[in-house]
């Protein structure tokens, strides 16, 4: 195991926060020990630094990118924050106005994302909402049908943190280009994610100009991000924030060494287990699938191409809040959509965004995320289903 368990709960919400890697920790550790500021001159400066740049080459030698183009930030986001507000307010200087510009975003992600584009059409620029799918897919094609000529940026995330379906990044990348070459040039950005933890981000492969990362999601501290942007974006952001001009003055503030070196190092670990984990986690998501169909029956698996640790399950009969409480009070833990849409209602915007006429009412209301991690093991799926099944016979016929 990876990590020694300390609690005898079953975890299975690593798509909201993952415990954070001893390695990182040890890093972070010694970090602490640096008393300097990295942008003073002095000896203890450098030295911090020197620290910070190792952090940053270590992430842009995963990305395949140049530690230039690594901004650091306080998480996922403000690194989407940054790169779609930091675009619409660099455009705004520029032209005076956003009007006459068209935005792309698909309409399942992240609230950080949704949110910064109600803020892009807030300052005049015109949005349009792809959606995806039957299958909860984001297809090159239902990209290629939204730009237009006056298109400067799409954001399409990379895998959706609700259910999982993975994007084909590679192919909008080169509808975009094909987009490109007719009309003028268009930011691609997409949020990363979980994804690293299974899935090689090299950002030239998958043809992004910006990409958001996150510690937490990562298996390093809480409280720091980044945000990968490509020389083509470079010039085309400014700050959301004021201040200094620390990270290239895209992001002012003092510079955390600490927890930008326990990131780093995340990261480094994560990539040496990631083929590994990536197995051994589809094997257990299929059989914790199987396991569900066989105790509750009528349930629907909502999204297919999926990562291999999410598997998130419409249950009949029993809203997916009531469920969530359910499971925590016999120690397991499992979330109804993300962590940071809780409390927002009951509906999952996401599998609501999957509806099909002839689907029931009750599927998008009675929605659970089971997201799997490192220390999920075989006992864990046998737990999960027997306290599903004392649920289960809880409700009434």
């Amino acid at each position: 195991m990876w990590f020694s368990r300390t609690s005898k709960r079953v975890y299975m919400d690593y798509a909201s926060a993952t415990p954070v890697a001893p390695e990182a920790l040890s890093a972070m550790r010694e970090a602490e020990a640096l008393v300097g500021n990295p942008g003073a001159i002095h000896a203890d400066g450098v030295e911090a630094a020197r620290a910070l740049g190792d952090a940053r080459s270590i992430l842009a030698h995963e990305l395949q990118s140049k530690p230039r183009e690594i901004i650091f930030t306080s998480g996922l986001t403000e690194s989407d924050t940054l790169a779609i507000v930091g675009f619409a307010r660099s455009l705004e200087r520029t032209r005076r106005t956003l009007h006459g510009t068209h935005w792309v975003v698909s309409t399942i992600e992240h609230p950080s994302v949704l949110q910064s584009f109600a803020e892009v059409e807030r300052m005049g620029g015109v949005v349009t909402h792809v959606k995806p799918n039957a299958h909860g897919i984001i297809t090159a094609e239902s990209v290629r049908v939204a730009l237009r000529p006056e298109t400067v940026f799409v954001s399409v995330g990379w895998a959706n943190s609700e259910i999982g379906t993975i994007a084909p990044l590679r192919e909008i990348a080169r509808v975009i280009a094909d987009h490109e070459r007719r009309h003028s040039a268009v930011l691609f950005h997409t949020d990363a994610g979980q994804v690293p933890l299974y899935l090689h981000p090299h950002v030239h492969t998958l043809g992004v100009d910006l990409m958001s990362l996150g510690s937490n999601k990562l298996h390093g501290p809480h409280g720091i991000g980044a945000l990968y942007v490509g020389t083509k974006a470079l010039e085309m952001l400014s700050s959301v924030l004021f201040g200094g001009g620390q990270e290239k003055g895209l992001r002012p503030g003092t510079e955390n060494v600490a927890l930008a070196t326990g990131f780093a190092h995340a990261v480094k670990v994560i990539a040496s287990r990631r083929k590994e984990e990536a197995d051994r986690l589809s094997k257990l998501r299929d059989q914790l699938k199987k396991s569900i169909e066989s105790v509750w029956e009528g349930t629907i698996v909502n999204g297919t191409q999926v990562l291999p640790h999410i598997l998130n399950v419409s249950f009949p009969g029993v809203s997916g809040e009531y469920l969530t409480l359910a499971l925590d009070s016999r120690g397991v833990s499992v979330a109804t959509k993300s962590a940071c849409r809780e409390g927002e209602g009951s509906v999952s915007h996401v599998v609501e965004a999957l509806l099909q006429p002839s689907d029931p009412s009750w599927r998008s209301r009675n929605t659970i995320r089971f997201s799997l991690g490192y220390e999920t093991t075989e006992a864990d799926i046998v737990r999960v289903c027997t306290a599903l099944t004392e649920v289960k016979h809880t409700l009434p016929l």
